[in-house]
């Protein structure tokens, strides 16, 4: 009777070990090709005092003016990149002025690489958590809120309130993913897709599935 519960026991953690392994895996290649699909702005505050949040958003404002003016007629990621990279003075410039025309004096710090993110909902769109390549802007401090969209595809126009991603947008991310991984950040109605993203979320935060380049 000991030999047998024993043999059951050993089954069972052996049955667990594979289940994990494979859950690991599936959440691991998922994960990556999501964030290396997309291309995220990130701007943080110089502190949570309303005019600091108030200076973020019209920061965050004229950048996207100026990258919607650049990349409008951007197909992959890597060529957004590649545009940011090369005028990455010229959005330095426009933060920089555009703090000082708001009355501050505050230095403004600008980086492109890779960062980590929470998970984001970005009207029907649902990116999780992860290490996303992105255009970082740090005003002053930086001690205050962030403030995350995405890039590329364009998505940082979205009317959240709305809930719905232009189709241009989806179509978009669509050709950069599977249909596995599309239906990930895009179909809330499924359980199954609502578990596996869950999984993917377990992972990713525990730095598990993507690791910083």
């Amino acid at each position: 009777m000991k030999k047998n519960l024993k043999m059951v026991i050993i089954l069972f953690l052996l049955i667990l070990l594979y289940c994990s392994i494979c859950a690991f895996s599936y959440a691991q290649n998922i994960s990556s090709d999501i964030c290396d699909s997309v291309f995220r702005l990130h701007v943080i505050a110089n502190s949570d005092s309303t005019e600091d949040q108030n200076l973020k958003y019209i920061v965050r404002d004229n950048l996207l003016n100026y990258m919607n003016s650049i990349c409008t007629e951007c197909k992959t990621k890597e060529e957004a990149i590649s545009i940011v990279e090369k005028n990455k003075s010229e959005f330095e410039r426009i933060a920089a002025q555009t703090i000082k025309d708001q009355g501050y004096s505050y230095n403004v710090k600008i980086d492109i690489g890779n960062f980590k993110f929470p998970t984001k909902n970005y009207g029907d769109i649902s990116l999780p958590a992860g290490n996303y390549d992105a255009l970082k802007i740090e005003v002053g401090e930086a001690k205050g809120q962030n403030w995350w969209c995405v890039m590329f595809p364009p998505l940082c126009f979205v009317d959240i309130s709305s809930g719905i991603v232009p189709d241009e947008s989806k179509e978009t991310i669509k050709n950069s993913l599977s249909d596995e991984e599309f239906a990930l950040v895009s179909d809330k109605s499924s359980p199954e897709i609502q578990f596996k993203f869950k999984l993917l979320e377990f992972f990713n935060h525990f730095d598990l599935t993507t690791a910083k380049k």
